[in-house]
């Protein structure tokens, strides 16, 4: 199969049916053997219905249904995990992203050896709600991430088959798939401007400056996990081991004078009270290195949706 489509989906009801009517004329103007993941990400408007219609027309189309809502990050995972295409295109929902797109974001993929090539909204129809938040959240990104994007919270992307069953996502953590990426040994990355069109059914589902606040604390977590996932210890042990270090100098020296030098006050001085910190902290730190690496080496999947229907050929 030459192209996965990957569409998560959330009370969407209005916009699929044009939306598979223009896939569809795009993959047979070029040829493309393909399939249409809708993951419906517990609407509770009529898209499954009308998911349901849409294969039953068109055998192409295959449907997930989550039995609750879950986020997009899940609903990109559980299709992840059913992709059979050599590419991988995730697009949303609302028609402002465009089909048009995917011949080219093919090519770039097949063609031309990217891992991963992420659109860019470069003319953008949403509210400023929308568009000042991404513009500080997309330039944090790419100061700590180090990945020269100008879009990372683009849902219009396309991948090698590799690249998506070699990633977890999970949480909120759909905004930073080129990191998570990265992180797995896939570097070659690009971008592409794509066309953003106007929404014409339905709201947003997503806006606001809660959402770029969210947005950096995640970039924060994944930054982290990214580094030290796998080597926790690296990180608590370290610090653990400095302090605990420091505060045994500390100790030490205060015995000394109390046992040596006959000081009776040591009890009273703030630095007694600061190693007896550093010792404890130092401590704890280090033992939760310890755990860490043991919960890391089991590293259960993240994974656990409840998925109420699945359509497929």
């Amino acid at each position: 199969m030459d192209i996965s489509i990957i569409v998560p989906l959330l009370n969407e009801e209005g916009s699929l049916p044009e939306l598979e009517t223009w896939i569809r004329k795009v993959m047979t103007e070029n040829d493309f053997s393909y399939e249409v993941l809708m993951v419906d990400d517990g609407s509770t408007d009529s898209s499954w219905q009308v998911i349901e219609a849409l294969h039953q027309s068109n055998p192409n189309v295959k449907g997930v249904k989550f039995r609750r809502n879950y986020g997009k990050s899940a609903a990109l995972n559980v299709g992840f995990e059913h992709a059979k295409g050599n590419v991988v295109i995730t697009m949303d929902a609302d028609l402002q992203d465009s089909p048009d797109e995917i011949p080219d974001l093919y090519k770039m993929i097949m063609t031309d050896g990217f891992d991963l090539v992420s659109g860019w909204k470069k003319e953008r129809h949403d509210p400023i709600s929308k568009t000042i938040p991404s513009k500080f959240f997309n330039a944090a990104t790419r100061k700590m991430s180090g990945i020269e994007l100008h879009d990372f919270n683009c849902g219009l992307k396309a991948y090698k088959n590799d690249v998506v069953k070699n990633i977890e996502v999970y949480g909120e953590m759909h905004r930073y798939i080129p990191l998570i990426a990265k992180w797995e040994g896939f570097k070659n990355i690009g971008e592409k401007v794509v066309i953003h069109q106007a929404r014409i059914h339905g709201e947003t589902k997503f806006g606001g400056w809660d959402r770029g606040v969210k947005g950096l604390l995640d970039l924060l977590s994944i930054t982290f996990v990214g580094k030290f996932g796998k080597r926790p210890m690296h990180l608590f042990g370290t610090l653990g081991a400095i302090l605990f270090l420091l505060g045994t100098v500390i100790l030490l020296v205060l015995s000394y004078n109390k046992l040596i030098l006959d000081e009776y006050d040591i009890a009273n001085r703030p630095l007694f009270f600061l190693g007896i910190l550093f010792f404890i902290i130092g401590t704890q730190l280090f033992l939760a290195g310890f755990l860490a690496e043991m919960i890391a080496r089991v590293n259960p999947k993240r994974n656990n949706y409840q998925v109420e229907k699945v359509l497929e050929k």
